[in-house]
């Protein structure tokens, strides 16, 4: 353990010497900044979303959003207003979603991005964790007859511009020495729409955005989804540096909906389980301690996020899983004791 911890030391030391230069050039540096005073004044969260992905956010034609992004929305201002209606959702391209939240336009961006580290560092931004673990693969046509990516070489690809899908891409085929032609759009929207056009022989994205995308498509059996996953694309929601009060309560209101569902709390049992002799139990539910205080919260705050949003399980389920379209089975995001990465740690 000595050893490890001078390694880690040095290694520290190392860092400061060359600088943190992402550090100093994040614009939103400063620790007075009081994003949850600012929510509450203006009486809603304003959440930066999708323009349109099925499963992560979509709305519908009434203009009601629904996903596992969204939820976590909600859950955010279920946990502040106890009411998890109280957002405005602002749908942004990927070019424009990380500018919106450096600039203050949103309090929060939920919209499936990736976690990496010139995110953070160099445009000053914080994950708050992971709520969807996922990994980059290929859409193409059975017709095409090919059944892995390594047969894809010569293909046209089309993909999304600025984002690390285009990064990944050109990654894969050049360590695989392949040849391809890309052929890039500025939105998800435009680049599924060519494909399904037959303006290339193959689509990539994340494997969960790939049947969401699918769903869309004019004959959505005619297509299939390779089984190679060429990258990790960790996505989570994102705040501004400098707020660290801000970003624990978006960090802990996801780790409130993995918490209640390993403990069996749901959406129906919630109130019942407020009786609960179980510490775990009581203390994320508000009935034993205050644990909300220092996020700025009622003592309540993990009560009001289940019993308006549910588990994270819950929100999976309906969204993504086996309650939706997509279907898409837990995988990687299955609690931590399923086989799963999912861990959350306590509320104590």
């Amino acid at each position: 353990m000595k050893v490890r911890a001078s390694s880690l030391c040095f290694a520290i030391a190392a860092a400061t010497t060359l600088g943190f230069t992402g550090f100093a050039n994040a614009q939103s540096g400063d620790k007075t900044s009081r994003t949850l005073e600012q929510v509450k004044a203006r009486g809603s969260l304003s959440c930066g979303t999708n323009t349109g992905l099925a499963g992560f956010a979509l709305p519908d034609d009434k203009g009601n959003w629904t996903g596992i992004d969204v939820d976590l929305c909600r859950a955010i201002s279920a946990a502040i207003f106890n009411d998890p209606n109280k957002i405005k959702f602002v749908p942004l391209t990927a070019k424009d979603r990380f500018t919106a939240l450096q600039s203050g336009e949103i309090d929060v961006l939920s919209r499936n991005g990736t976690w990496t580290q010139s995110r953070e560092a160099d445009l000053g931004l914080l994950w708050t964790g992971v709520n969807y673990y996922d990994g980059q693969g290929f859409m193409v046509r059975k017709k095409l007859n090919v059944s892995s990516a390594m047969e894809l070489s010569g293909a046209s690809v089309c993909v999304q511009q600025g984002t690390t899908t285009e990064l990944n891409l050109a990654d894969y085929f050049r360590s695989n020495n392949m040849k391809y032609e890309v052929v890039a759009f500025a939105t998800a929207n435009e680049a599924i729409k060519a494909y399904d056009s037959g303006r290339c022989d193959a689509y990539t994205t994340d494997q969960s955005g790939l049947y969401s995308e699918r769903i869309k498509l004019t004959n959505a059996d005619e297509h299939l989804v390779l089984p190679e996953v060429i990258s990790k694309e960790p996505l989570g929601p994102a705040v501004r540096q400098g707020d660290d009060q801000w970003f624990n309560l978006v960090k802990w209101a996801h780790f409130v909906m993995l918490n209640a569902e390993e403990l069996g709390i749901t959406k129906a049992n919630v109130d019942e389980r407020l009786k609960s002799t179980v510490p775990e139990v009581r203390r994320l539910l508000g009935v034993e301690g205050d644990y909300g205080k220092a996020l700025g919260l009622t003592p309540d705050w993990g009560f009001r996020i289940v019993k308006h949003v549910g588990n994270y399980g819950e929100s999976f389920n309906r969204n993504l899983g086996e309650g939706s379209r997509l279907k898409i089975k837990r995988g990687l995001n299955a609690l931590w004791n399923k086989g799963g990465l999912q861990y959350a740690p306590p509320v104590r």
